[in-house]
C-alpha cells in the first residue's frame, strides 16, 4: 500500500511539475490579443525608388504603425493588437523611406479616413481639396534676349493689361508636399521646377538663361542637357515647347524620382501662339481617377 501511494505521488509532483514549467515559459504574462483587418484600395500607385507606403491606425491621438505595403496590389490583410484597433478613430497612409529608423509617420501623408463604426473610408482629402482647381500657362523665353527663340520657355502667369499675374488656381499644400510643373519632350519629363507658392520662382532653373527671370514658376530651355531612360535632350536644340503636353504633379517632399509623381492636378497643350497668349490647362483629378481606399476592422 504504502508504495503505491508513493507512486501515486510521484506521478502528482510530476504533473505538477510539468504545469510550472509551463507557467515559467510564458513568465505568467497573459498573451496580447490580435485581429486582422482589411485594407482595400484604388487608384494608389506603386511607389518608385526607395520609398514605400505606411498604414497607421490613430489611437487616444497617437499613431500606431500596422505596417509598410507597396500599393501594386488593390487588397491587403493586416494584424494589429485587437484592443487598439478597436480604439482607433481613424486610418492614415503615409509615404516613408525604406529602412526607415524614424517610429513615426512622415509628414507626407497621402489618405486618411475617420473609422464610422467598423470602417473608414480613405480620400486625399489628407493633402488638401482639388474639387475646383484652373490653371495655365504663356509661351515665352523671358531669361535671354534673344527673340528667334520664344517657342523655347514655359511659364505659369497670365498678362493682364500688360501685367503678370498668377495663372494657377491650386490650393495650398500641408508640409511634406511641393507642386512641381513638367513639359514633355519625346517621351521624357523635364522639370520646370518645384514650388509652393504661385507668384514666387521655383526651386529649379538648369536650363534658363540669366536675365530678367519672372517671380513665377516656370522654365526656359535654353542650355545644358537631360538623359533619362536612355534618351538626351540637348538645349536650345530639343527646346521647343509647341505641341507639347504640360503637366503640374504633386510631389512627395523629399522626393528622389525623375518623373512625376502619380497625382497630376493639372494637364494641358502648348499651341503655337506666344505670350501674352494663354494656354488652359484642365483638372486631371477627377472622381473616377482619385486614389480611394476603405479599411474594415
Amino acid at each position: 500500500m504504502k508504495k503505491r501511494l508513493m507512486a501515486i505521488g510521484v506521478i502528482a509532483l510530476t504533473t505538477l511539475g510539468i504545469t510550472s514549467c509551463s507557467s515559467d515559459d510564458d513568465g505568467g504574462a497573459p498573451k496580447v490579443e490580435r485581429s486582422n483587418f482589411t485594407l482595400e484600395l484604388r487608384n494608389l500607385e506603386a511607389l518608385q525608388g526607395d520609398y514605400q507606403y505606411e498604414g497607421w491606425i490613430i489611437v487616444n491621438g497617437q499613431p500606431v504603425s500596422t505596417g509598410t505595403f507597396s500599393g501594386s496590389e488593390e487588397n491587403y490583410t493586416f494584424s494589429a493588437e485587437k484592443a487598439a484597433l478597436e480604439a482607433a478613430t481613424s486610418f492614415v497612409v503615409s509615404i516613408e523611406p525604406k529602412n526607415d529608423s524614424d517610429p513615426g509617420p512622415s509628414k507626407t501623408k497621402i489618405m486618411s479616413g475617420a473609422f464610422n463604426n467598423d470602417v473608414a473610408d480613405l480620400s486625399i482629402a489628407e493633402i488638401a481639396d482639388f474639387d475646383n482647381i484652373s490653371g495655365g500657362f504663356v509661351i515665352a523665353t523671358p531669361t535671354d534676349d534673344d527673340a528667334t527663340n520664344e517657342t523655347h520657355g514655359v511659364w505659369f502667369l497670365e498678362v493682364n493689361s500688360g501685367v503678370q499675374e498668377p495663372s494657377l488656381m491650386l490650393p495650398t499644400l500641408p508640409e511634406g508636399w511641393n507642386y512641381e510643373g513638367w513639359v514633355i519632350i519625346d517621351d521624357i519629363p523635364v522639370s520646370t521646377g518645384v514650388f509652393t507658392k504661385f507668384d514666387e520662382r521655383d526651386k529649379f532653373s538648369p536650363f534658363s538663361a540669366d536675365i530678367n527671370t519672372p517671380s513665377f514658376p516656370g522654365e526656359d530651355f535654353l542650355t545644358s542637357s537631360i538623359t533619362l531612360n536612355g534618351k538626351t535632350l540637348t538645349f536650345p536644340a530639343d527646346g521647343d515647347v509647341t505641341g507639347k503636353t504640360v503637366v503640374i504633379s504633386l510631389e512627395p517632399s523629399p522626393d528622389n524620382d525623375p518623373s512625376p509623381f502619380f497625382l497630376k492636378p493639372l494637364e494641358g497643350m502648348a499651341g503655337t501662339d506666344l505670350a501674352p497668349a494663354a494656354n488652359a490647362m484642365q483638372s486631371t483629378i477627377t472622381n473616377i481617377s482619385r486614389p480611394l481606399g476603405e479599411v474594415k476592422r
